[in-house]
């Protein structure tokens, strides 16, 4: 799968079939544990000014084009033939990975309120009732106990899940996913954000039109712009400092 930098964060160019038939993938080897992240403009500024997140983003082994302006520059790197008509959005990647039919899969969720957790378990299992949803756990708000990261290493182990959603907010997700991968039962670990919230109706998503012209951030921020104005502001900012530096410098 070819990977072209942005602003230093190597992001796969693929669609969501790609993505999606390179987890079932390895999903099916069983060999250790992955990381897979769709990454935005957020994620990719945090990456070249926190050293933590960045050496966090190192130990992924997938890289998606989540945000609309990461598509587009990899589309000005990529022959005409080859470019991408449209972002693999986290939440959706979701989607598609229990819309397939892969007899294999079995789905762990980790994170969010119970409340939630359970809300997303009767979605799914209306809307994809093939969909093996082998298991889910409400990890406590705030510092962890100790033991928390055994019983969440056996809860997975124990329900034989090999798609491990992990939405505990970024960069805790891929920071904790990171951090812990050597350590982790085998199987693929996606930092999945705010998908759980999204997909239990507790949180509207942007419409298709602010989406695809690459808006989203605006819609999310008027909806909720206390807890979001600094970080689009500080991030989006770095993001076009960046970028621009890069392609007028390199």
């Amino acid at each position: 799968m070819k990977k072209i930098d942005v602003i230093s964060l190597p992001v796969a160019c693929t669609t969501y079939q790609g993505a999606v038939d390179w987890v079932m993938g390895k999903a099916l080897q069983n060999d250790r544990a992955y990381a897979v992240e769709a990454a935005n403009t957020h994620g990719a500024a945090l990456c070249r000014t926190n050293k933590r997140f960045s050496d966090a983003m190192a130990k992924f082994d997938l890289i998606v084009p989540d945000g609309t302006p990461l598509v587009w520059a990899l589309n000005r790197k990529l022959p005409v033939e080859e470019r991408l008509v449209d972002r693999v959005y986290g939440p959706s990647l979701m989607l598609e990975a229990l819309k397939s039919e892969h007899p294999e899969a079995r789905h762990f969720f980790l994170g969010g309120m119970q409340s939630t957790l359970d809300k997303l378990s009767d979605k799914f299992a209306k809307d994809y009732p093939h969909a093996q949803i082998a298991g889910m756990h409400s990890p406590p708000f705030g510092e962890w106990p100790e033991g928390e990261f055994d019983k969440i290493c056996d809860l997975i182990t124990t329900s034989g899940a090999n798609l491990i959603w992990v939405g505990l907010g970024c960069p805790k997700q891929e920071q904790w996913i990171a951090e812990n991968k050597d350590k982790l039962p085998n199987g693929i670990y996606f930092g999945i954000g705010a998908a759980f919230a999204f997909h239990a109706g507790e949180v509207k998503q942007a419409p298709t039109l602010f989406q695809k012209i690459g808006m989203e951030w605006l819609y999310r921020l008027c909806m909720e712009p206390k807890r979001l104005w600094k970080r689009y502001f500080t991030y989006n900012s770095l993001f076009l400092y960046h970028y621009i530096k890069e392609e007028l410098f390199s």
